[in-house]
């Protein structure tokens, strides 16, 4: 345990997502350590972060202005829409570069031992984006964890009297791995998704 400022520094960092103590106390002393103008440039960034970023009017992603660019790409295809979580997981689909439609962030998942249900979730903004009748397809990209399927079965169902298309992205064995080593869940997966191989 510290003293004043090192130890209020080290609470703070402490309360970052994935940061616990050990690591909480190895960045505090790694500031200290390091270049006053380093630290001048990380202080100025985190400030910048919080006064100019915001949420998109329309996905609910991260955008400086009201709009995110994904929103303002005219060439983005409007009939289709990836529903996730979290903006982070819009720039892990965008690494892939293989969708070209847009997107509607949720804000989580349906967790209802975390006290977070439907109406703690962007689904209304959803709902009002999919009434001019422009999308024809949803995609439920939502973890495959519990939470996830949850939200994507309910979301499902709601749609579903608009006669939307409405999928979900295959989950199963990553490229690389070992049948061995994969669980149960995945294994079932990779088996219900199993495409035809075309030689």
């Amino acid at each position: 345990m510290y003293e004043g400022v090192i130890q209020n520094l080290i609470d703070e960092l402490g309360r970052l997502p994935g940061v616990g103590p050990k690591g909480a106390q190895r960045i505090a002393f790694h500031l200290l350590a390091a270049d006053h103008a380093d630290v001048r440039r990380l202080a100025d960034a985190l400030i910048e972060v919080t006064e100019k970023v915001r949420f998109c009017k329309t996905c609910g992603n991260v955008a400086e202005a009201e709009e995110c660019r994904i929103c303002l790409d005219p060439r983005r295809d409007l009939a289709v829409i990836c529903v996730v979580e979290e903006p982070k997981d819009v720039a892990a689909v965008e690494k892939i570069r293989e969708f070209r439609g847009r997107y509607h962030v949720l804000g989580g998942a349906i967790s209802p031992i975390d006290g977070v249900g439907p109406d703690e979730l962007r689904i209304r903004e959803l709902m009002v984006r999919l009434t001019d009748g422009t999308v024809t397809e949803l995609i439920l990209a939502t973890d495959p964890n519990l939470e996830g399927e949850a939200t994507a079965a309910f979301l499902a169902r709601l749609v579903k009297p608009m006669g939307l298309r409405v999928t979900r992205p295959a989950s199963g064995l990553p490229v690389g791995g070992d049948l061995e080593y994969a669980d149960e869940v995945t294994l079932g997966r990779a088996f219900e998704g199993r495409r035809l191989l075309d030689v």
